[in-house]
């Protein structure tokens, strides 16, 4: 449907929203520079951050967050529970949510703007789904490309509905369904945001809604909602992992300590593997087994990567890692692993572009529906770097240069083509410091919807 016609059908959507707002881009030349060396902190876990201002919002009470990635995909989710009637305010270094309570949510009075952020759009739709308020989402000209019917087709089964634009994508108006109705379902594809959505709707909901994953994804839904009080079961059975959750829930308000991101880690791991004579300690990294899959890869491929005080911080496994500049092997990754670090391919095919021998990858679909097609783009990306890659229907091989740096891209050719995804950007960076003339991005802007201190931590570094 063209914005015309859906803002004429969804009068809340503002002609200032993401959709009509397009900054100039800001592109630069990543150089390579010295050894990464040191100690360096990366922003906090955006999938717990995302979750801490949901779930805070919807505890009776005040929860307090400290370590929150303050990127634009996190300030849009505090901006919609907000636009819900949350509290949400920064004092200090600390994030405080005074919660409305399950049930509580209110009418938005004007169209919720994503931005860039899928994981904020989707969560939000299962918020609304069971509350009896509507709500209208918009986003940027990249998040506006995405399918969000993998979300639409269980809540509509809960008894939301839907206006959508063709192909299910943004601008969309949820109008939830009160009360909802408990389902079973079973995820057809990987996906923790699918199951999160659904358990979120199922807090607001009579009975016990059930998600089924044939394949497991990240847990933190799972984790954080048992921390907030809501009554959780996860079994296996038959090799599936059946989640439960117990609507009508009341959560109790919590202090969280939001460890530092792994997807965000990953590039400074990548980048210290491949820069010759790098010792790097990256302090207080996640590692969620499902979200460290990245780095069991980088060891399977010769990386050096050490954990160092390895404790527990909110529930959630947290260690330093000390990375050392490491001869890297092309290997055969197994698709099963690849829920466990969906986000990192992309970095991760920049280190198979300086290891030595072949680095296969395959099951890889889901990557086609992210912030850009990312399999073809990084393809295009790193061929551009001048890396020998090879791309498949759900995957790409991709040909090592045994350790040498890419030549990089011309000064007098085309810039790398980011699409407005930020990991492209940031792993074509990567690419750059392991390349003989640099690499020059089109755009960084992106970048700042979930690393706003990128670019200044790695020149830091690499100082």
């Amino acid at each position: 449907m063209p914005l015309s016609k859906a803002a004429a059908l969804w009068p809340h959507c503002s002609r200032k929203s993401s959709l009509l707002a397009h900054p100039a881009p800001s592109p630069r030349r990543f150089l390579p520079q010295g050894p990464l060396t040191g100690r360096i902190r990366v922003p906090g876990d955006k999938s717990i951050s995302h979750r801490s201002i949901m779930l805070g919002a919807l505890a009776v009470g005040e929860t307090r967050v400290t370590g929150l990635l303050e990127g634009e995909d996190v300030l849009a989710t505090a901006a919609a529970m907000r636009a819900m009637g949350a509290t949400v305010e920064k004092q200090g270094d600390e994030w405080r949510v005074l919660g409305v309570g399950v049930g509580g949510l209110l009418q938005p009075e004007q169209a919720l703007d994503m931005g860039n952020s899928g994981t904020s759009t989707r969560l939000l739709m299962g918020l609304v789904a069971s509350h009896g308020i509507s709500a209208t989402f918009i986003g940027d000209a990249s998040l506006s490309k995405r399918p969000m019917g993998r979300v639409i087709e269980p809540l509509s089964l809960m008894g939301a509905s839907f206006e959508a634009s063709p192909g299910g994508t943004l601008p969309l108006m949820v109008r939830g369904a009160h009360p909802a109705v408990p389902i079973e379902y079973r995820l057809p594809v990987a996906s923790a945001q699918v199951k999160s959505a659904v358990m979120l709707a199922g807090l607001n909901t009579p009975g016990i809604t059930t998600v089924i994953e044939p394949v497991p994804t990240r847990d933190h839904s799972e984790r954080m909602l048992r921390g907030f009080g809501a009554e959780v079961e996860v079994e296996e059975v038959n090799g599936e992992r059946v989640i439960r959750v117990r609507g009508e829930a009341d959560l109790r308000p919590q202090t969280i300590e939001v460890p530092g991101d792994p997807s965000s880690a990953a590039f400074f791991v990548v980048a210290a593997l491949l820069v010759e004579g790098s010792d790097l300690v990256i302090e207080n990294v996640g590692l969620n087994p499902t979200r460290a899959g990245l780095f069991e890869v980088l060891r399977q491929m010769g990386g050096s990567i050490e954990e160092l005080d390895r404790r527990e911080v909110g529930g959630e496994p947290v260690a330093d890692l000390r990375v050392r500049h490491s001869a890297l092997a092309g290997i055969d990754v197994d698709p099963a692993i690849a829920p466990s670090m969906i986000d990192e391919f992309p970095v991760l095919f920049v280190a198979a572009a300086l290891a030595q021998g072949t680095t296969r990858t395959s099951g890889l679909d889901e990557l086609r529906v992210k912030e850009s097609d990312r399999l073809a783009a990084v393809a295009a990306a790193l061929a551009l770097a001048g890396a020998r890659v090879e791309e498949t229907a759900d995957g790409l091989t991709i040909h090592g240069t045994g350790g040498d740096p890419l030549p990089g891209t011309t000064e007098s050719g085309s810039p790398v083509t980011t699409h407005l995804d930020h990991r492209i950007a940031m792993s074509m960076a990567v690419a750059g410091l392991a390349s003989k003339t640099g690499v020059e991005v089109d755009d960084t802007g992106p970048i700042a919807t979930s690393f706003p201190n990128f670019m200044a931590l790695l020149d830091g570094a690499s100082a």
